[in-house]
């Protein structure tokens, strides 16, 4: 399939929209990867150019289409156990130091396609056996919350998972899903994933944790969008709960409502 060229100024629209939508701040070198995510959707609607795609986006008429824009320009690159510091983090400090006697419940706030909500859930499940936990993962991409429910991923992509918990909370495929494995359905009971923008407040519904992860998002937003996402997120931190941002990432500059306790974690005062 031949696709279409885009002119500066057509992609600067793009650019807005998106950053508009998501608050993610599109490169110029992105230039090439938003032609070829979105060339098969000028196709669907006939549309010689980006601008006329455009304009039925702004238009706001067609949410799902928005959506598949979205679904198609957000990247979601994740692993199982990814930054495996953190998770030792959650499981000696979190679980070991816990005194309270309420569900211990974690939100993988920006949660892909569901490894990073499972990989915490493992967590829990070997660390609370017996007790109760809940794990909520959220994105804004509907196409990866949809794997993410499922819980069936590629074997090529579980390196990270230890041999221990692959065997006791993985069910490996066989006949015409080997090469696959499935999150084995106690943990996929437990944990709940939900669509989220975290450009805009939480609803107070989701309820309050005693941990966050925020990692690796906030590396393709800019210093006022990621104030706006901390801010938005915090009203749904416990007092004393844990936030907890990617490797590449910091909050200095972005918010004095937590404190710094080891790189990459901080607690709410």
């Amino acid at each position: 399939m031949i696709e279409a060229t885009i002119t500066d100024q057509e992609f600067a629209l793009f650019q807005r929209l998106i950053y508009k939508i998501a608050g993610i701040a599109l490169s110029d070198a992105k230039k090439v990867l938003l032609v070829g995510r979105l060339t098969r959707r000028l196709k669907v609607y006939d549309f010689a150019t980006f601008t006329q795609y455009y304009r039925m986006l702004a238009k706001e008429e067609n949410p799902e289409e928005l959506q598949t824009m979205v679904d198609l320009l957000t990247t979601n690159e994740t692993y199982f156990f990814r930054e495996p510091k953190h998770f030792d983090f959650l499981r000696d400090e979190v679980i070991a130091k816990r005194v309270s006697q309420s569900p211990l419940r974690v939100w993988s706030a920006a949660s892909s396609s569901g490894e990073e909500a499972y990989s915490i859930a493992m967590s829990l499940a070997e660390a609370l056996p017996g007790a109760a936990w809940e794990v909520v993962g959220s994105d804004i991409s509907t196409k990866v919350l949809a794997k993410a429910v499922a819980g069936h991923y590629s074997l090529e992509r579980t390196d990270g998972i230890p041999p221990g918990y692959m065997r006791k909370y993985c069910l490996k495929g066989v006949r015409a899903h080997a090469g696959t494995l499935l999150i084995v359905p106690e943990l996929r009971q437990r944990t709940h994933f939900c669509q989220i923008n975290l450009m805009h407040p939480v609803a107070a519904d989701i309820g309050e944790f005693d941990v966050i992860f925020l990692r690796n998002v906030m590396i393709y937003f800019d210093l006022e969008t990621k104030a706006k996402v901390v801010h938005n997120l915090l009203p749904r931190l416990k007092a004393g709960g844990h936030l907890i941002i990617g490797h590449s990432e910091t909050l200095n500059g972005i918010t004095d409502r937590v404190v710094a306790i080891r790189p990459t974690i901080y607690r709410k005062a």
